[in-house]
């Protein structure tokens, strides 16, 4: 193996560039995993945007985290993973000791140790991530589809701290890659879904994923009257916020039935700040939930409903491209807001 490798590198705000970088070394406990399949995803083209990530990447860095590969070299002590096999590795894991990882909140961990550099030939990926959140890729899976499971891990654990029952009503507000995620899980949970999106090709891709109804949102059109009127004027039993934005956050709120949930899933922009109207919220009794990340068990739940072959990658990634277009990918992806997954093929 040569002791230098393509990487995608991230040096501030929208500079990107594709160059020769070292081989990750490795360390005991840890492996090398040549990358087979990167996905892009929401959040790496916020870091694009803005050159940084507060918890995740400090300029200058390799970035990416959804990736599937084939491991190349063990460290020493490693005995659950041996050269030549396929596997998945989340892009986190925590450390299962701290206040909030004896509560079973392991995605707030206050020692949550994240990894990037899937936009590169090869990465390293630290010991506690291969003992506690690396898998296997079975033999009927495909590369493409196991890079699905982190950000599909997160949905999942968003969609089950909602509680839903069979035969709910579930509102999605925003349709990209994450939105019909949500919209796919539902489904699979026996919920009625009205999905909400901008565009006639988002509401294709949903009612394609089973969506009931479809409400295309615009100036001339309240998708809170909406779904009112969709469901006898109570509301639905759940809404899920997958855009990020004050506006839509509201929505949420003022669509949910009395004792319905709401999950802010959508992160909005650092340091905004959101009113909400508390005499609706104190005596209609809606609960109001944030999900952020995954944990160990919804990362091996993800994996099993790929491997059940009941999520596949093709309804959530559209192109594929060789990683010395990363930066057109990006700067596109960045204009096409609700643009589906690239697959980025070092």
């Amino acid at each position: 193996m040569n002791s230098q490798m393509m990487a995608a590198v991230l040096y501030g705000r929208e500079n990107l560039q594709v160059e020769r970088v070292a081989v990750p070394t490795i360390d005991s406990g840890d492996i090398l995993v040549k990358v087979k399949v990167a996905l892009t995803c929401g959040t790496d083209v916020k870091v694009f945007r803005r050159g940084y990530h507060a918890r995740m990447i400090v300029p200058p860095a390799v970035f990416g985290h959804e990736l599937a590969g084939d491991v190349v070299a063990v460290g020493d002590g490693v005995s659950r993973f041996s050269i030549g096999q396929r596997v998945v590795a989340a892009n986190s894991a925590p450390c299962d000791e701290c206040f909030f990882c004896r509560r079973g909140l392991q995605n707030l961990c206050e020692d949550l140790l994240f990894n990037n550099g899937a936009y590169a030939e090869y990465i390293r990926i630290p010991g506690r991530i291969v003992e506690r959140n690396t898998h296997l890729i079975p033999d009927h899976v495909g590369y493409l589809d196991a890079a699905l499971v982190e950000p599909l891990a997160c949905v999942l654990r968003g969609l089950e701290e909602t509680s839903p029952r069979a035969g709910d009503t579930l509102a999605v507000i925003g349709l990209g890659p994450i939105g019909l995620m949500f919209v796919k899980l539902a489904k699979l949970y026996g919920c009625r879904v009205i999905a909400i999106g901008r565009r006639p090709t988002q509401l294709d891709r949903a009612a394609a994923l089973g969506a009931d109804e479809l409400l295309q949102a615009s100036s001339d059109r309240d998708p809170v009257a909406a779904v009112r009127e969709l469901t006898d004027g109570r509301g639905a039993d759940i809404a899920i916020e997958a855009v990020g934005k004050p506006l839509t956050w509201h929505w949420a709120v003022d669509m949910v039935r009395r004792g319905g949930t709401v999950n802010f899933f959508g992160g909005c922009p650092s340091e905004t700040h959101i009113s909400f109207d508390t005499a609706l919220l104190h005596y209609s009794e809606i609960t109001c939930k944030a999900t952020f990340h995954h944990t160990p068990a919804s990362i091996r739940k993800a994996l099993d409903l790929v491997c059940e072959g009941q999520i596949s990658a093709s309804v959530f990634v559209n192109r594929q491209e060789p990683l010395s277009n990363l930066l057109e990918v990006m700067r596109h992806l960045m204009s096409h807001n609700g643009h589906l997954k690239t697959a980025i093929l070092p």
